[in-house]
């Protein structure tokens, strides 16, 4: 009953992403005009100026998303969950599973996770029969971790040497980010919390939505007869998983001196096991042809999110917010004990929280 209500709020009010990049960048601009007294000409120099400065990370994100994408679409994978979906035996079973799955593989991969999610819901509705809006809801609710995993863009980012910010704050290792204990905490507990939750919104029968299991089958692939050289070359195997193989072995070399996880370890890791799973350059381009069209949201809000950092940066927005949060005023508990030393110290508490309130436990 409190999500459907939201559901048509989302439905009706949501727009795409793009938009908000917009408002942002309008609002972001119309803010340093106002607070930071700029005029007009100077922020929209500072926003082309910054326009195009995040381009290797915005590369870096589209390849997560690909990469991760042409992972998840190899046959092995499709077969590992299709065997995986006979393990849900009924509707809650089958939201728990979709859960744990969506959770496990955003964790690995938020590219990974996003194919992998869609294609196990769709396993599962072939096989049981279960409301859709939340098996698919499921299958996405994974995404709450993936900024904890293995491909976070801002703890993988902050361990690459020379990045953008390395002046200010240096080179960051995965072990204080995402290997951290109080990382690792929140992860467990989205683990154990997020099925139950998804479970507990489960509808009864009268109310659910379901789908008919002929309209979710896979098309079969096409195969052209490889009568020509340049065919054979495309549905031979053996120089892609030659090089595919290469890669691995360099990963396992890289790691063995100590390498630490970056974007692009990360995405050099899920391109190479794609291009050995799927064998074929046929099999892998046609792979990468869908996975591009999932990144067009990537390719063209990125820059604009540079271009609202450099206004926020440039115009000084970003050091007056900083320092507005951290002179913010704080309560301060008072102190206990007799009447004549606690107005002392009340007193003296006030004095040292300056426009902040005293407070009594």
């Amino acid at each position: 009953m409190i999500s459907r209500p939201l559901v048509r709020l989302m439905d009706r009010y949501l727009p795409d992403p793009y938009i908000f990049v917009l408002i942002l960048t309008v609002s972001v601009a119309a803010a340093a005009m106002i607070v930071e007294a700029q005029s007009p000409l100077a922020v929209v120099r500072m926003w082309g100026d910054g326009f195009w400065s995040l381009l290797q990370f915005s590369m870096q994100m589209l390849l997560v998303l690909v990469t991760g994408y042409m992972m998840a679409s190899t046959p092995l994978v499709r077969r590992g969950l299709s065997r995986l979906a006979d393990l849900a035996t009924s509707p809650g079973a089958a939201i728990l599973l979709v859960s744990y799955v969506s959770l496990a593989a955003s964790w690995l991969n938020w590219g990974f996770g996003l194919v992998v999610g869609a294609l196990f819901a769709k396993e599962i509705a072939r096989k049981v029969r279960v409301d859709y809006r939340l098996l698919v809801a499921s299958a996405y609710s994974g995404f709450l971790i993936w900024h904890g995993g293995l491909a976070g863009s801002i703890p993988l980012a902050i361990a690459t040497d020379g990045h953008t910010f390395s002046g200010q704050i240096g080179v960051i290792g995965t072990g204080q980010t995402i290997f951290s204990v109080f990382n690792l905490a929140i992860v467990l507990a989205l683990v154990v919390i997020v099925p139950l939750v998804n479970r507990a919104m489960l509808p009864p029968e009268s109310e659910s939505v379901y789908v008919d299991p002929k309209l979710l089958g896979e098309p079969s692939p096409e195969t052209a007869a490889a009568d020509t050289p340049s065919e054979r070359m495309m549905d031979s195997k053996l120089l892609p998983v030659l090089v595919g193989l290469s890669g691995l072995a360099y990963l396992v070399d890289y790691f063995l001196r100590s390498g630490t996880l970056t974007l692009n370890i990360v995405n050099f890791l899920f391109l190479m096991v794609a291009i050995v799973l799927h064998g074929s350059a046929r099999n892998l381009l046609a792979s990468l042809a869908e996975g591009v069209k999932g990144g067009a949201g990537i390719v063209i809000q990125f820059p604009f999110y540079a271009g609202i950092m450099a206004i926020m940066v440039s115009s000084g927005l970003a050091a007056t917010i900083s320092d507005a949060l951290a002179r913010w005023p704080r309560r301060r508990a008072c102190p206990s004990g007799p009447s004549s030393a606690r107005a002392s110290s009340i007193s003296s508490c006030r004095l040292a929280a300056g426009n902040g309130r005293c407070r009594r436990r």
